[in-house]
């Protein structure tokens, strides 16, 4: 069943609160503030399978990704958890390497397709987690890793020092999990 993930639903990493300094909150919408400190949104609840449904928007040049099945008591989110890079390829330096572009597996996997986004428009994305395989799709695009060690774990905003919105942020916990 489906529901709608608010800002009750986030915490700040490694915190036990909210991080008002680093996210903003308007409405249904979660922005990232650059000004602020770095600091990433994880889910309060952990999620095995699951599909992800979200918009986000980043500004020119704006860098963001969504992680998941993340293990907060081994370090960083990137240390445990796989993540779907969210960038404006064409004016940030990692759009010129694929490994690093908009709808990559950060780092591991690169996009099947050109995900290149304009900046500044809202753009519809999800990931479906179900056992091992994962899916990325990026305004109806999709993309299919097949990655992830853990089978449970919790979902991050990674706040990487730009801009970033989320907005309609929903989790549909699968049957079995």
């Amino acid at each position: 069943m489906e529901r709608e993930l608010t800002v009750a639903d986030w915490r700040g990493y490694a915190q036990g609160q909210f991080p008002e300094s680093a996210w903003s909150v308007d409405g249904d919408v979660l922005r990232a503030v650059a000004a602020g400190p770095r600091i990433d949104l994880i889910s309060r609840e952990r999620f095995r399978d699951f599909v992800l449904s979200f918009d986000w928007r980043l500004p020119r040049g704006g860098n963001c990704g969504v992680a998941y099945r993340v293990n907060e008591e081994t370090g960083p989110a990137f240390q445990t958890g796989p993540s779907m890079q969210l960038l404006d390829d064409e004016h940030h330096q990692d759009g010129a390497d694929a490994l690093t572009s908009c709808g990559a597996l950060y780092g591991l996997m690169a996009p099947w397709h050109d995900q290149r986004r304009s900046a500044n428009a809202y753009h519809v994305s999800r990931i479906v987690v179900n056992g091992s395989l994962v899916e990325y799709w990026i305004d109806d695009r999709q993309d299919f890793p097949q990655f992830g060690r853990l089978r449970e774990g919790h979902i991050v905003l990674l706040h990487r020092g730009t801009e970033a919105w989320f907005r309609r942020l929903r989790i549909e916990v699968l049957q079995g999990s």
